[in-house]
C-alpha cells in the first residue's frame, strides 16, 4: 500500500503498511483508486461528449459523489467501495451512450468503409488521438487549400463517419498505435496534431512540428490554446511535402448500428451453428512485452467466428488476413475505444434475440488494458455482470491480490496466460 493523501501518515510521508494511520487497509485503497482511475477514464469521454451538445446532470452528480467517497476517513467499507466501481461502471457505460449518439448526430450514420493507408504527395497534416471535432474543425480550416489530412491511432474510426469520410482534404491514414508515434512521427514529414491523451513526449526530430490543443500539451510542443489552427495549417505549407508513398487499404466501419441490422443473419447463424463464436479481442494497447498473446489468440479463432475489435488494441491484429464468413470479413472494426459501448449493445441485442443472457452467448472477450479509460470500460462490463473476461497481458497494480480475489470469485475474471491457443482452445469447450 502507499497511500500519502493526509498529514496523518507514516513519518509524514506516506503509509505504506496495511492497515495504515487511519485504519484503512490495501484492499480498501485498491478500491479507491480503482475508482478514481474508472472516473478519470470516464470523465475523457464525458468531456467529449460534452463538447458535442451532450451531457447528463445524473453522471455529473455521480463523479462529486464517488470523489468524495475517496476522501480520508470518509470510508472504509469494501463492499461499499466496490458498489461505487461498479455505479462508475454504470455511469460509465450512460457516458459511452452519449458520446456514440453524438458521434452519429454531428457527422452522420456510421458504414464500413475502405480506408487508403500511406500518404498521397503534397502538403499533409497528421492528426492523432481521439477527438473527432478537433478534426472536423481542422478540416474546415484547410477546405480550399491543397493540405491532405491524415489520421493516425484512434482516429483511424473517423473514415466511417460521412461527414469526416467525405470532407475532400481528408485523405486517408497513416501509422499505428500511439507507442510507435515516435518512429512514425519522424518519418511523417509534415506537422502533427495531436488532440487528447496518448501523446509522448517529442524527440527532438519533431519537437518543432507536434502541436497540441486545448487540454493535451508536452514540453517543447506547441500548443494551441483553442480551434485557431492557423499556426498549423502555415506549417504544413512551409514544411517539406509528403511524398506518394501508398501503403495499401484497409476496411472500417462497423458500427454498432451496422452489425444491429444484420441482427437477424446472425441470430439464425448462431442457432444453426453457422457462426461457432464471437470473440471481442482490443482495448487499450501498450509497449511492454506479452502483447503478442493478443496477435497470436486472434490468429488461432477458428474460421466460422468473427473476431470484434476496438480501441488501439486493433493495431496487434489488424495487420492479418482472417478472411471472410458469411460475406462479412471475421475481423470486424467497430471503431475506438469508447466503441465498446457498440460492442456491449450488440451483445445486449444477440442476447435478447436468443432469448439469453450475456453469459450464455458463444462469446469470450480478451481485453489489453493500458489506462484509465480501459479501467472505466472494465468496470462498465462487470456493472453488467459479464463474467469470464481475459484481461491483460499484467494485472493492473493498483488491484491487490485481495481485491483481484474477489473479482475473480465474482465475476470470473482472469488474466492472460502463456498460452493464447490453449486459452482459446478451454474457451470454446466451455462455450
Amino acid at each position: 500500500m502507499y497511500c500519502n493523501q493526509c498529514e496523518q501518515t507514516f513519518r509524514n510521508s506516506a503509509c505504506v503498511n496495511s492497515p495504515g494511520t487511519c485504519g484503512k487497509d490495501a484492499d480498501v485503497q485498491s478500491l479507491q483508486e480503482t475508482l478514481l482511475y474508472g472516473l478519470k477514464g470516464m470523465a475523457a469521454y464525458a468531456h467529449h461528449a460534452r463538447r458535442l451538445g451532450h451531457h447528463d446532470e445524473t453522471v455529473s452528480a455521480f463523479i462529486e459523489e464517488a470523489l468524495f467517497v475517496t476522501m480520508t476517513n470518509v470510508n472504509f467499507d469494501p463492499e461499499a467501495l466496490l458498489d461505487y466501481c461498479l455505479r462508475c461502471g454504470e455511469m460509465n457505460l450512460r457516458v459511452m451512450e452519449l458520446l456514440d449518439a453524438a458521434h452519429v448526430e454531428t457527422f452522420g450514420a456510421p458504414a464500413p468503409s475502405r480506408v487508403r493507408e500511406g500518404t498521397a504527395a503534397g502538403p499533409g497534416i497528421l492528426v492523432t488521438g481521439h477527438d473527432l471535432l478537433d478534426l472536423w474543425e481542422l478540416l474546415c480550416q484547410v477546405e480550399g487549400t491543397a493540405i491532405r489530412v491524415y489520421t493516425h491511432g484512434e482516429m483511424l474510426p473517423a473514415h466511417m463517419y460521412p461527414k469526416l469520410r467525405d470532407h475532400p482534404n481528408l485523405a486517408g491514414h497513416y501509422g499505428g498505435a500511439w507507442q510507435d508515434q515516435k518512429r512514425e512521427f519522424a518519418a511523417f514529414p509534415g506537422p502533427v496534431l495531436a488532440t487528447t491523451n496518448c501523446v509522448l513526449i517529442p524527440p527532438e526530430q519533431y519537437r518543432d512540428r507536434l502541436y497540441t490543443i486545448r487540454a493535451t500539451g508536452v514540453p517543447n510542443a506547441r500548443r494551441l490554446p483553442d480551434g485557431d489552427y492557423s499556426a498549423l495549417i502555415t506549417a504544413a505549407l512551409t514544411c517539406p511535402p509528403c511524398p506518394e508513398a501508398p501503403a495499401g487499404e484497409s476496411t472500417i466501419g462497423f458500427h454498432r448500428q451496422v452489425l444491429l441490422d444484420q441482427a437477424p443473419t446472425l441470430v439464425e447463424a448462431v442457432r444453426s451453428g453457422a457462426i461457432s463464436h464471437f470473440f471481442v479481442i482490443g482495448g487499450c494497447d501498450g509497449a511492454e512485452k506479452g502483447r503478442n498473446y493478443f496477435t497470436d489468440y486472434a490468429r488461432a479463432t477458428p474460421p466460422d467466428s468473427f473476431i470484434l475489435t476496438l480501441g488501439c488494441g486493433k493495431y496487434r491484429i489488424r495487420d492479418h488476413d482472417y478472411g471472410e464468413h458469411l460475406g462479412l470479413p471475421r475481423l470486424l472494426d467497430m471503431g475506438q475505444c469508447n466503441d465498446a459501448y457498440g460492442a456491449i449493445a450488440v451483445a445486449a441485442a444477440l442476447a435478447e434475440a436468443c432469448d439469453c443472457g450475456i453469459n450464455d452467448l458463444p462469446l469470450t472477450l480478451v481485453v489489453s488494458w493500458f489506462e484509465q479509460k480501459a479501467v472505466a470500460v472494465l468496470l462498465s462490463l462487470l456493472h453488467l455482470g459479464v463474467r469470464g473476461i481475459t484481461l491483460g497481458p499484467n494485472p493492473p497494480a493498483f488491484i491487490t491480490p485481495g481485491v483481484f480475489a474477489i473479482l475473480q470469485q465474482r465475476y470470473d475474471l482472469r488474466l492472460t496466460g502463456q498460452d493464447p491457443a490453449g486459452d482459446l482452445a478451454r474457451a470454446l469447450a466451455a462455450a
